[in-house]
């Protein structure tokens, strides 16, 4: 009788030993040609086939897709933060739910019972009766296996003659001397390689030999093994091409270079942010429209009471700090930029404003400019300055240019320049607004009263009446025109003082 098919995801009825297996249906196939027909399979079902990627549907997408169709070994090229690891993984997610494998504890890989690569695995199913030759089932979570290259030696990957089986009578000349490294124990599954060029020259060799004949030879050992693997790579491209960083052999048999980027856009970046924080407590203040200047101005959403309301405009900044660091003179181009500067800063941001509502008892918090000032802590560290330039800054002060640039950048978007010189012509007149991540949201409503115009633009930016809202959309329009060179600031134990 034979099982239908579903009934193979079906962990209580699975077939247990080889004679149910070969009565089941059950095809065995390569693990490249079951990435293929899985993916055809979800491609025509509609289903969503990369979960959690977004900005890549045009560019990097299109390629990969490909590139699986074509069963290739693949290399993913491209700059810190561009969800090169993140991909890498979502490929095991078109691998069979699970598959059957011999279950004998002196087989040291996941042996096919149909195509047994093992001495023993061979002789058990060749002399064994199919009753009596177990199985098990190997699940996809456990099929996809990784590892950084700096510090990878031959036998962590490979493998290598074991000494202690050695001293324990086993003969050299048998197939059960070796201790297998993590792709022999990948058979049938992924095995992922970060960091490409920096993997030694030695296992490097190793590798080019697995791609190209798929079988793995340990120290001169006469016996090849026929390995099923798919193997994926990660690199940046400054140093892939750096010449003699990895072997022309090796590069030859990779099959298809995937190149990523950084978010195109900026709201790309922004729902990136979106779904990497936690956004059950956290809502935005603007629920924006498809189309139309409306967008720019919708009431704040309360929905689910969450503790924290985000203004888009402050999102946009923290995505536009990343951005103009990308293309800062000051920083270093090769080493790019990781989208984990903008994920920690946001953080960083939405910690800042529940740490004042929770002490002046706001509800809800609200992150204002004067919040940006703690992004020091997380953002220190995540720019490699260009050593090679003339300039003599230090990565706070560029930090600090690169702020300034990514405000007025969003703040000439958001508000009209008419009227801005009118702002100037008060300050000018001694003028002195105090500001802070530490003052109350009403505090602000005096503000306005001094310079009438900054609420007409703050209105501008957001026709919210919730005072904490208020409160950033006037600290937003302040920074900008400090931005803009309208009018001074200077800071002093967490205050900010705008003057002329």
């Amino acid at each position: 009788m034979i099982i239908p098919a579903s009934l193979l995801f079906d962990s209580e009825r699975r077939p247990r030993n080889l004679a149910q297996l070969r009565s089941s249906g059950w095809v065995s196939k390569t693990v490249k040609q079951e990435i293929h027909d899985n993916f055809l399979r979800k491609l025509k079902s509609g289903e969503e086939l990369y979960p959690g990627i977004i900005g890549f549907d045009d560019t990097v997408l299109p390629e990969l897709n490909i590139a699986l169709l074509a069963q290739h070994d693949l290399l993913f090229l491209g700059e810190k933060g561009q969800a090169k690891s993140r991909l890498m993984r979502l490929v095991s997610s078109f691998l069979d739910e699970a598959i059957p494998y011999i279950d004998d504890p002196a087989i040291p890989l996941h042996d096919d019972p149909y195509r047994p690569i093992t001495k023993r695995g061979r002789v058990l199913v060749d002399t064994s009766p199919p009753d009596d030759v177990p199985i098990a089932w190997w699940r996809r979570e456990d099929r996809y296996a990784e590892r950084l290259s700096p510090g990878t030696k031959f036998a962590d990957i490979i493998g290598e003659i074991d000494p202690a089986k050695l001293a324990q009578g086993v003969s050299m000349s048998t197939e059960d001397a070796l201790h297998f490294g993590l792709i022999p124990r990948m058979h049938r599954g992924i095995f992922a390689m970060n960091e490409l060029p920096e993997l030694d020259e030695l296992v490097q060799v190793g590798l080019f030999n697995i791609l190209e004949e798929r079988d793995v030879q340990i120290r001169g050992y006469p016996v090849k093994f026929d390995i099923d693997v798919m193997i994926l790579f990660s690199a940046n491209p400054a140093t892939y091409n750096r010449s003699g960083k990895v072997i022309p052999q090796l590069k030859d048999r990779i099959g298809s270079i995937i190149h990523t980027h950084y978010p195109l856009e900026r709201d790309l970046g922004v729902r990136i942010l979106e779904q990497e924080v936690d956004q059950s407590r956290v809502a935005s203040s603007e629920l924006r429209e498809e189309e139309g200047d409306e967008s720019r101005n919708p009431q704040p959403e309360t929905r689910n009471s969450p503790d924290v309301v985000v203004p888009y405009f402050m999102k946009e900044l923290i995505e536009e700090i990343s951005r103009a660091a990308r293309t800062s003179k000051y920083v270093d181009h090769e080493s790019g930029v990781s989208a984990r500067l903008s994920l920690s800063n946001y953080r960083t941001m939405l910690a800042s404003a529940r740490h004042r509502a929770a002490v002046l008892g706001e509800s809800p918090a609200v992150p204002r400019i004067s919040d940006l000032g703690h992004l020091y802590a997380s953002s220190l560290g995540k720019l490699e300055l260009d050593l090679m330039g003339t300039h003599q800054m230090s990565e706070r002060q560029v930090l600090d240019a690169v702020m300034a640039e990514a405000i007025a950048t969003v703040f000439s978007e958001y508000v009209d320049k008419h009227g801005l010189a009118e702002i100037g012509q008060i300050f000018s007149e001694g003028v002195k607004i105090e500001v802070g991540d530490m003052l109350p949201s009403s505090h602000y409503a005096d503000l306005v009263k001094r310079v009438p115009p900054i609420w007409d633009k703050a209105f501008e930016v957001n026709a919210s009446q919730d005072p904490a809202v208020r409160a950033a959309c006037i600290e937003f329009v302040l920074a900008g025109l400090y931005a803009t060179d309208r009018i001074s600031r200077s800071q002093r134990h967490g205050r900010i003082t705008y003057e002329i």
